[in-house]
């Protein structure tokens, strides 16, 4: 192999340099000391590995690892200080088909790196073969358009370092973009915009807890890079769904350089939030990495161990004797190229290696699994009873913290929602699809939204799981936003330069009369009252709401449902109050401040549709707007788009922490759906008898508004009221 011109490297007399002490097969990575610092990878089959170090004119330089300890090359190397770059080249056999990609030109980041300087250069380089010629091994040196690990100690103090530690059912999720949220934000220091540091920033944490959330979650932070096909289309990957080191914290949002201060200022992030009382969770992608199917580029597991990291087609057992030789395919039900096997020694655990790394030494509180189901595989197959479940299940870390399933894959058999076993928590796409359906005019009467306002009985409550078992979105990163919701009734994505073929046809979304951006004074009023509808219904269900970033003030993507590539001001929030839904806001901080005041709104109980205490009413009753409670036939009338939900607040079915009755106020949770304005009749009963307005989509119903039991009430078409017992 010859390196590039923009690459020197020092040999000596063999080719190689020889500093090389035998060091540790364990902890895999890069760990320094005042000594030496210890290189450990895993590649079972290489036979050859080398540690390439980087000074800061590129000049590379070579040791080679000549120790190799249960499939893993070590060796401790002296003078390798903190922030020094390097990363690893392999050789082995070259045979495709039989899934082996060693290639020495290509120099691979470290799996366990703590922290990664630089980006990937697209150019052909950077694959492992010849391009057009897949067959055939490449050898040009991949150093110059490829990132660098770097060694990282780092010495951050915690202090006193507090986790809110919150219960599920006192959870509020926001979900966010490290970028995307600051980008615009004209009370972050400019200089700290869009990084770690910048959304840690007062003007951000005091808005959350102004607004009522209590944890923010995180679009992926793990070091991930952009597909060379979206590079090529002049787009970036701003999501992050395509990481390649589990360990990392991605390199661009650090506001101090890329030579492992991302690390600490990682942490000072998170130290910040949980200072203001908020719990962090990251959305990870451990299901594929950013190398992609077959054909893609050659940066870090396909060079170490292709067959050990990547799932395969099954091949046959008995293969017909005339037929070609198989040809080794990867297994891919992630849609991206590769499907990590979750079964095997090594990559299970890398994971759990992960997971423990971010929750022992960057404090983080949970995780969002990325297409769950992917992970859950045993021989292909979804298994509950899986490896990766459970060690998380068993693990004494990883037990305790807050573990969200996102319940599907890209297959047709990957769809398990209501499946996961505790202590996992699931996104619930039928409560998105519901409270669609039933705001825009399309639900078959109000059973089913019912259902779903009461937490999801028909998932969760026949294994034993709780009410928070559902986590309750309306929108998420992936999709419309609640302004586009209630704006657009097609998507819009001809920016992302795939022809408007790519996101989803199915968004149940209702443009209120008119495509896009208007200034009709009634359509626009319309579209405020139903995003108000939206989420006053999520923060009222029983269950684990999850806030989109920017929903609650009217965030537009201009109908763009799949702005995945957008890094720009589609995806970044507008914090400018002339363009801001502030009515939506109200709406919303109003529906989480009675949640988190009042815990007849959050139980964690089942409603049981019976009284909590002898001779008293039940926890719950569904009325019609008649004023009588729902029948059998109510429920059936397809033709109905108006309930309320009682919440019996005397005494709660949910003790107290030693075991006490909790008592609450009583609330009525108005819903009407339709076209048509409605009378409402409301209920007398000798428990509740003078009530008030607490919040309001109705315009000719004001917050204060007194009620009567016994009295009648005009419910506007399409609102939302919330009365309160006095």
């Amino acid at each position: 192999m010859t390196p590039l011109p923009e690459t020197s490297t020092v040999w000596n007399h063999d080719g190689e340099t020889m500093s090389v002490w035998p060091g540790r097969w364990y902890p895999l990575g890069a760990t320094w000391s005042s000594e030496a610092t210890n290189f450990a990878v895993y590649a079972p089959a290489a036979t050859h590995l080398w540690v390439c170090v980087f000074d800061d004119d590129g000049t590379e330089v070579r040791h080679r690892l000549t120790e190799h300890s249960l499939g893993v090359w070590h060796g401790a190397i002296p003078g390798i200080t903190p922030g020094t770059r390097y990363g690893y080249r392999a050789d082995g056999p070259w045979d495709p088909d039989a899934g082996l990609r060693f290639n020495p030109a290509k120099l691979l980041l470290d799996p366990y790196g703590k922290a990664v300087e630089g980006d990937l250069t697209v150019h052909d380089a950077i694959f492992g073969y010849v391009v057009g010629d897949p067959a055939t091994r490449s050898d040009l040196d991949s150093a110059p358009f490829v990132p660098r690990s770097v060694v990282v100690y780092d010495e951050f103090q915690w202090g006193g370092d507090t986790p809110p530690r919150r219960r599920w059912r006192d959870t509020v999720i926001y979900e966010a973009h490290v970028k995307g949220m600051t980008a615009l934000h004209d009370r972050v220091p400019e200089h700290l915009r869009g990084t770690y540091a910048g959304l840690a920033a007062p003007a951000v944490t005091d808005y959350l807890r102004d607004l009522g959330v209590t944890a923010i979650e995180l679009l992926p932070v793990h070091q991930f890079f952009s597909e060379p096909a979206l590079a090529e289309r002049g787009l970036v990957n701003y999501w992050g769904y395509n990481s390649l080191c589990f360990f990392a914290p991605h390199n661009a949002y650090s506001s101090s350089g890329d030579r492992g201060q991302q690390v600490s200022e990682f942490k000072q992030m998170v130290k910040d939030f949980h200072a203001a009382g908020l719990e962090v969770i990251l959305d990870v992608v451990y299901n594929h990495t950013a190398e992609a199917g077959p054909l893609g580029p050659t940066l870090s597991f396909r060079g170490l161990d292709d067959l050990g990291y990547y799932q395969r087609v099954v091949q046959p057992t008995d293969p017909d004797p005339d037929a070609p030789a198989p040809v080794d395919t990867y297994w891919d039900v992630t849609g991206c190229g590769n499907t990590v096997d979750a079964t095997h020694t090594q990559s299970l655990r890398m994971i759990l290696d992960s997971l423990r790394y971010w929750v022992t030494e960057m404090h983080v509180d949970g995780f969002r699994f990325d297409l769950m189901s992917a992970l859950t595989r045993t021989d292909q197959v979804v298994d509950m009873g899986s490896h990766l479940i459970t060690a998380i299940g068993q693990d004494p870390v990883l037990r305790h913290v807050k573990l969200v399933a996102e319940p599907w894959d890209a297959s047709m058999d990957g769809y398990r929602v209501g499946q996961f076993p505790p202590p996992w928590i699931e996104w619930n796409d039928q409560f998105r699809d519901t409270v669609r359906d039933f705001w825009r005019g399309h639900s078959a009467g109000v059973r089913t939204v019912a259902t779903r306002l009461a937490g999801s009985s028909d998932l969760y409550a026949d294994d034993g799981r709780s009410p928070y078992a559902s986590v309750n979105f309306v929108t998420a990163h992936d999709g419309f936003t609640v302004r586009d919701l209630v704006s657009y009734d097609h998507k819009h994505n001809e920016a992302n330069g795939e022809d408007n073929r790519d996101g989803t046809d199915n968004n149940r979304s209702w443009n209120c009369g008119v495509e896009g951006e208007t200034d009709d004074p009634e359509v626009l009023a319309l579209r405020r009252r139903q995003a108000a509808n939206l989420m006053a219904t999520l923060c009222f269900s029983s269950g684990v709401p999850m806030l989109t970033a920017g929903d609650e003030r009217g965030r537009t993507q201009g109908g763009n449902n799949n702005a995945y590539g957008q890094d720009n001001e589609v995806s970044w929030i507008d914090w400018r109050p002339d363009d801001a839904w502030l009515d939506v806001y109200e709406i919303t901080k109003a529906a989480l401040r009675l949640r988190r005041e009042h815990p007849v709104l959050r139980q964690r109980h089942w409603f049981a549709g019976s009284p909590t205490i002898k001779g008293g009413i039940k926890d719950l009753i569904w009325v019609h707007p008649s004023g009588r409670e729902m029948s059998t036939e109510d429920w059936n009338d397809d033709a109905c788009r108006t309930v309320g939900m009682f919440l019996n607040g005397a005494p709660l079915r949910s003790p107290g922490p030693r075991g006490e009755q909790v008592r609450d106020r009583s609330f009525m949770i108005w819903l009407n759906g339709g076209v048509d304005d409605v009378e409402l009749a409301l209920p007398a009963n000798q428990w509740v008898h003078h009530g008030e307005v607490v919040l309001s989509t109705n315009a000719d119903v004001p917050l204060g508004t007194p009620v009567v039991a016994g009295g009648t009430l005009t419910l506007q078409a399409r609102s939302v009221l919330v009365l309160r017992q006095t």
